[in-house]
């Protein structure tokens, strides 16, 4: 059930940080490139974008004994022995049963299809086939960084700068000359011109071999085409991805109003930047009032409901509006509001108030009066290292080569002709459904609360150098959190990307292990009981068993998502459910009351989402050099104040133990 909800922002490749993600600091560039050639591309790279992805690696199947020994080490610390002793006796059965049948159909059937990974179409379906609204419970955004150059953060200016950044990203993805994702492990040999202007010689069908040779690991770039012109598009049953990639023209949403204006000319180049200024700054000066019924609010609701509601749009002649906002190249959304602190901007940019944002595009580019900005993107069509590398690449654009300056004054250009208004034809059942709509979203926002910490005394670095995981330490004190605070040890999932393999999605890494179970009670229940060194050692065991569960799932030998396939394939062989899944502890695992998900980036200044299950937090984390931050969400049943209270005193007592200091109790 709650599985369904849980990929949000993924780090690439499970291996933490940014290494694999943006363009080397000297991309190569392809000869003849010229000053023309930088106002339209981002940069041209020697290597084709896609060059690596026909020799892609497929995403292993685990063995089966692998998954039901990993399931059950994650299942330990969840269950008391009489427990534990009944899902063990149901995963055996499972492993030399059925499931031993289901995992060799499963095996088979992947290698008649060699052209994808045996995750793929079962996780679009899960995506697709939930009848949940998208907002808050699968959407997540991740906010930019202000420009540094202060007035540079001007909304109009802003909105100009990474609107142009944003259409170089795509013609220079389209054009393949956007530098291919590859996480080098060791730069020094492979993030050089020497070895780009080798490998680009080597056929497509082997160059993920020669990279390989110089410890380089392409990633796969088969979503980035879902970036641009796209939608999800409601549909009885099962939704549908629509992306039409003819399409020239930008939707911009503000005060409830939609607004479409070309982007790309005639001949396939930008708009001059001046112009989108001048049509920009038209659409930021029009007084219309927000309209009585804002159309926006359908996209919220259930899934079937809003597919009912679109026919009737269709229905009723709105099928031009309908496919302008569909096909457009991206939403960007003008809100006439500044910032005032970090959890406003987390609600701003994670839901709004329902009238000013379309939240079945592919991604939506909000921009709030002061400049703030980000990007809330659906998330059905592709994870969070397509959109990660966009925002690095729009950021990095719009910041150092900006098109359009504070003091730029914009095209002398007839605005009003260019720029078309929108308008949608309703009738009494759509503005019903649309007031309907608002009181299901108003009411459902209203229950979400959402709060951030900043730890301040260290971060990636000291950890490094005490020799533990960052990582693993931020998902200790998440672990001791729950336990201060509510006295268990529970379900919890991280995303972590397999999109080092052909058409990977995410794997979970299962962070609550016998290990951190043992660690925070020691640390909670009875700090004095143990000395420093021993509670050094068990961080070090945590940091040790966490590291290998993130290499695991890395390299596609998690077991969630075999377990998953295994599931998928029975339900669609209409064979009865296995007895492993009736199980109430893998029920119980599957309800992942912690939902964790962490990424770091000079883009980016913080990401977010809701909690998966309506007793749960939903937890959004970075480990950067000298801090630790967390932004995090819950509903009624839980307190989030309280819960990143107690993260913080569980990163207090960590550092000091690892300073070699006794804790208070």
């Amino acid at each position: 059930m709650a599985t369904r909800r849980l990929l949000l922002l993924s780090p690439a490749s499970g291996l933490r940080g940014t290494k694999a993600l943006g363009t080397p600091a000297v991309p190569g560039l392809r000869r003849g490139y010229s000053s023309a050639d930088s106002s339209q591309y981002l940069h041209r790279s020697i290597v084709p974008t896609m060059h690596f992805q026909k020799s892609l690696p497929r995403l292993p199947i685990p063995r089966l004994e692998d998954t039901v020994r990993r399931y059950l080490n994650a299942q330990k610390p969840l269950l008391d022995d009489d427990q534990f002793r009944k899902t063990e006796e149901l995963a055996c059965s499972f492993e030399h049963g059925i499931g031993r049948e289901l995992h060799e159909q499963l095996v088979a059937q992947d290698k008649q299809n060699k052209r994808t990974s045996y995750i793929s179409g079962p996780w679009f379906d899960m995506y697709l086939s939930s009848r949940e609204s998208v907002v808050l419970n699968f959407n997540p955004f991740m906010s930019f960084n202000p420009d540094p150059k202060t007035e540079y953060n001007d909304q109009l200016t802003r909105a100009t700068n990474m609107t142009v950044s944003a259409m170089r990203f795509l013609k220079t993805l389209r054009a393949g000359y956007l530098e291919p994702e590859v996480f080098h492990l060791n730069p020094v040999k492979s993030d050089t011109q020497t070895f780009r202007r080798l490998i680009r010689f080597v056929p497509s069908s082997l160059s993920w071999f020669g990279a390989y040779m110089v410890n380089a690991y392409p990633l796969d770039m088969s979503q980035y085409f879902r970036l641009f012109n796209s939608t999800r598009l409601p549909k009885l049953s099962r939704d549908e991805l629509f992306t039409d990639e003819k399409a020239k023209h930008l939707l911009v949403l503000r005060n409830g109003n939609f607004y479409v204006f070309d982007v790309i000319d005639r001949d396939g180049n930008i708009v001059k930047p001046s112009e989108i200024q001048a049509h920009l700054k038209y659409i930021l000066s029009d007084n219309s009032a927000a309209p009585a019924f804002p159309l926006a609010y359908l996209p919220s609701e259930n899934r079937d409901i809003w597919a009912l509601l679109r026919q009737k749009l269709l229905d009723n002649g709105n099928e031009e509006v309908l496919q302008k906002v569909d096909s457009a190249v991206f939403c960007l959304c003008l809100d006439d509001f500044p910032i005032k602190d970090l959890v406003h901007l987390s609600h701003t940019m994670l839901h709004g108030d329902g009238i000013n944002r379309w939240y079945d595009k592919s991604f939506n580019l909000i921009l709030t009066k002061d400049g703030n900005a980000a990007v809330h993107f659906e998330h059905s069509w592709g994870d969070g290292v397509a959109v990660l590398r966009f925002q690095n690449e729009v950021f990095k654009d719009s910041t150092q080569k900006p098109a359009v300056t504070p003091q730029s004054q914009p095209a002398a250009v007839d605005s009003s002709s260019a720029v078309q208004k929108l308008s949608f034809k309703l009738n009494d059942a759509l503005k019903a459904g649309i007031t309907k709509a608002k009181q299901n979203f108003d009411a459902t926002m209203d229950t979400l609360t959402l709060d951030f910490i900043q730890f301040k005394k260290g971060g990636k670095e000291f950890l490094k150098q005490k020799k533990v995981s960052p990582d693993a330490v931020a998902q200790l004190s998440f672990q001791m959190a729950f336990l201060r605070q509510y006295g268990q040890t529970v379900a919890t999932y991280e995303s972590c990307s397999t999109a080092a393999f052909k058409h990977g999605r995410t794997e979970t890494i299962r962070p609550a292990s016998i290990y951190t179970k043992k660690c925070t009670e020691a640390f909670v229940r009875q700090p004095s009981k143990h000395t420093t060194e021993e509670l050094q050692h068990m961080i070090a065991e945590c940091s040790k068993y966490h590291g290998q569960l993130t290499k695991e799932a890395a390299m596609g030998q998690g077991f969630d998502r075999h377990l998953f396939s295994l599931r998928y394939l029975a339900a669609s062989k209409g064979i009865p459910l296995p007895d492993v899944y009736q199980d109430q502890a893998y029920a119980q695992l599957n309800h992942n009351i912690l939902s964790t998900s962490t990424l770091s980036s000079p883009a980016v200044n913080m990401g977010g989402f809701a909690p998966v299950v309506p007793d749960g937090f939903g937890v959004a984390y970075g480990v950067h050099d000298d801090w630790i931050g967390c932004n995090t969400s819950s509903y009624p049943a839980r307190n989030v104040h309280e819960f990143l209270q107690c993260v913080h005193k569980s990163l207090e007592d960590i550092f000091h133990v690892l300073e070699g200091k006794h804790i208070n109790s």
